[in-house]
């Protein structure tokens, strides 16, 4: 007989060290996987991503300056047009808003009481005219009486006093009429100056008093002044400039934009200068003169007037949107060696076109980020695309 034995198979339970051991490797495991995480991490985020952006180099260059102020159309004549006499308005020729030539007839106002003004003068001028022409009669015969001792000096020279005094009042008489008359002609009123007349005219049948009354106010147009003021810096800058006058290239060729961005095809000059600075905007006054013939240019309109100025030598100039301004100052941000960012303050000077010209804090050859300034800070990493002053200014 054969018996088969089985033999049963058990585990060791493993030791208490084997255990503890076994727990300590697999904590060892995790804190370096995890020190390798952060590390990795921390190699990450050291090394953070360029931001793109645009910008130019900067290049010393001769460049003319022009100064831009903003102005306002006004007449150059403003005649506020008021009755010699008073009167009731019986007649309107013009309306509103019209153009309106010299001499030409605006307002009637009536001259009944006028006319019958000139009658009575003419009848009064008649009467002593002919009291007069009686008297020089007996003045005639009374001389030729003296001569022949007919009658006594002394009666002569009554009838010459009187004669004077008559001719006198006839004189007097005939003023009288002619001022009757010109009342008359004063009745129609006439435009002193070619222009346009205003809206606010007074109604047919209304009474206007003399000098006080204002019937309408007309405007030329042709010319035309556009005003405008400078600063007193800028006055003494070009006044350096032109040996203690503003310089003839700054007097003259004036350029004149539009509100809509569009020139105005001729140009102008300086007409009149105000005799000093406001001591209330320290700003200094000045009047430029435009040809207007098609009256295209009226009162109220804004425009910018351009004038040339000097021209700077080695300028540096910035796109003027690659400029922000904090507070009272001006930085732009400079792109250094290691294509990092490097926010410089700087003075600005005049605006030429769409660039400006640093006076102070950038060099020639540096290169400055020319647009989405917002986008940079002090210290950040860029990947700078490079344009050109055209390139920019088409762009």
């Amino acid at each position: 007989m054969i018996f088969h034995i089985k033999k049963k198979w058990t585990l060791k339970k493993p030791s208490r060290t084997v255990c503890i051991g076994v727990i300590i490797l697999l904590m060892a495991a995790g804190l370096g996987i995890t020190k390798y995480g952060s590390f990795f991490k921390q190699k990450t985020a050291a090394v953070p991503q360029a931001v793109e952006v645009r910008a130019m180099r900067i290049a010393a260059k001769d460049t003319p300056v022009d100064y831009e102020f903003v102005g306002k159309v006004v007449s150059k004549n403003e005649i506020s047009i008021m009755s010699k006499i008073s009167g009731n308005i019986i007649n309107k020729m013009v309306k509103g808003g019209d153009i309106v030539y010299q001499g030409q007839p605006l307002f009637q106002i009536d001259d009944k009481q006028y006319q019958s003004k000139i009658n009575a003068a003419k009848g009064t001028l008649s009467k002593d005219k002919a009291t007069l022409q009686n008297t020089q009669r007996d003045l005639a015969r009374y001389r030729a009486l003296a001569q022949i001792q007919g009658v006594s000096q002394q009666t002569v020279d009554s009838y010459e006093a009187q004669a004077e005094e008559e001719q006198a009042t006839v004189d007097s008489d005939q003023a009288s009429l002619d001022e009757a008359q010109q009342d008359e002609q004063d009745t129609l009123i006439l435009s002193p100056v070619d222009g346009k007349i205003d809206v606010n005219d007074l109604s047919v049948g209304q009474y206007i008093t003399a000098g006080s009354s204002t019937l309408a106010t007309v405007s030329s147009l042709d010319p035309i002044w556009v005003q405008y003021s400078i600063s007193e810096n800028e006055y003494i800058r070009l006044s350096q400039e032109g040996q203690a006058s503003l310089p003839k290239n700054f007097k003259n060729n004036l350029k004149l934009i539009l509100s809509d961005g569009s020139e105005y095809p001729l140009r102008g000059q300086i007409d009149a200068i105000d005799k000093g600075i406001s001591t209330t905007t320290g700003t200094l006054t000045i009047k430029a003169v435009f040809d207007n013939p098609q009256h295209f240019l009226i009162p109220g309109m804004f425009a910018k007037i351009v004038a040339a100025g000097e021209v700077r030598k080695n300028a540096l100039l910035v796109p003027q949107q690659s400029v922000k301004d904090l507070l009272d100052n001006s930085f732009v941000y400079v792109i250094t060696a290691d294509n990092t960012i490097e926010a410089r303050k700087v003075t600005l000077g005049p605006k030429v076109g769409n660039m400006v010209i640093i006076d102070d804090g950038v060099k020639d050859g540096e290169a400055v980020v020319v647009d989405d300034v917002d986008k940079v800070k002090d210290g950040a990493a860029v990947a700078p695309t490079f344009v050109t002053a055209d390139q920019f200014s088409s762009t």
